[in-house]
């Protein structure tokens, strides 16, 4: 028995910057009966907002919805029926000009530069700055192939780390790469959940399909949660199941 299930969104919960489909809607109302659930990755609130919080079914009890953007650098629970703040991290302006140049000096050395973008490469998300390889609205299909097996973005990640000493640089979603400050991962956003929620971390588990050495999710699996690697959301659907049917 779990007290909290913790879930990574873009590929476990929907695909990559998409709403939640009706039926992972209906799966976390029905998990939501069982255990609190917690959704922490990358994207900002506006994000968290289209994917998440506005395609939940009416009888999802939100009161026990924790969602975490930006790595868990900020946190939203529902009160008085409306998604409040309870905190936000903030890089300082020094810190994301130092980011953003990195990213510009990396790309040019590494030569990853694809022949069609969709948006802005780079997002300021006031705690976390993200890179998106093929750009933020680049279409689901292009960004299946663009890096199935993570190799670009390895190659990415291993000069931004050189560029960027200090910094926690994780490979998340299709196509992007997260900085955040040193030691904000998602184990980190992990803990504050736990001091937030009062839930050890031994009652909870964390679902996600980056559990891997340099994925976003691995360091959950670090701090030394039960985790369940995950494909896709199809996946996460079965295991959601799996998950209230042994909790009931």
């Amino acid at each position: 028995m779990k007290d909290l299930i913790a879930f990574d969104l873009d590929g476990t919960l929907a695909e990559s910057k998409q709403p939640l489909r009706e039926a992972m809607g209906d799966a976390l109302a029905r998990l939501l009966q069982v255990a609190h659930v917690a959704v922490i990755s990358g994207g900002d609130w506006p994000q968290f907002d289209k994917q998440v919080a506005s395609r939940l079914p009416e009888r999802a009890d939100r009161s026990r919805l924790w969602l975490m953007p930006t790595t868990g650098t900020k946190l939203y629970t529902h009160r008085d029926g409306q998604w409040t703040p309870v905190y936000a991290e903030l890089f300082e302006e020094a810190q994301k000009q130092a980011i953003l140049a990195a990213f510009d000096a990396s790309l040019e050395a590494t030569g990853f530069v694809p022949e069609e973008v969709w948006g802005e490469r780079i997002e300021d998300r006031g705690s976390q700055i993200t890179f998106s390889a093929l750009g933020q609205q680049a279409p689901i299909h292009a960004k299946d192939v663009w890096d199935p097996d993570f190799a670009k973005r390895k190659v990415i990640q291993a000069d931004l780390r050189q560029r960027l000493p200090g910094l926690s640089i994780n490979m998340g979603g299709a196509t992007s790469i997260d900085i955040t400050r040193e030691g904000v991962d998602k184990a980190y956003g992990l803990k504050k959940l736990r001091d937030a929620s009062g839930i050890a971390l031994e009652a909870m588990m964390f679902i996600g399909d980056a559990i891997f050495p340099g994925g976003n999710d691995y360091p959950a699996k670090q701090l030394g949660l039960d985790t369940v690697r995950v494909r896709d959301p199809q996946e996460t659907l079965a295991v959601i199941d799996a998950i209230v049917a042994c909790q009931r």
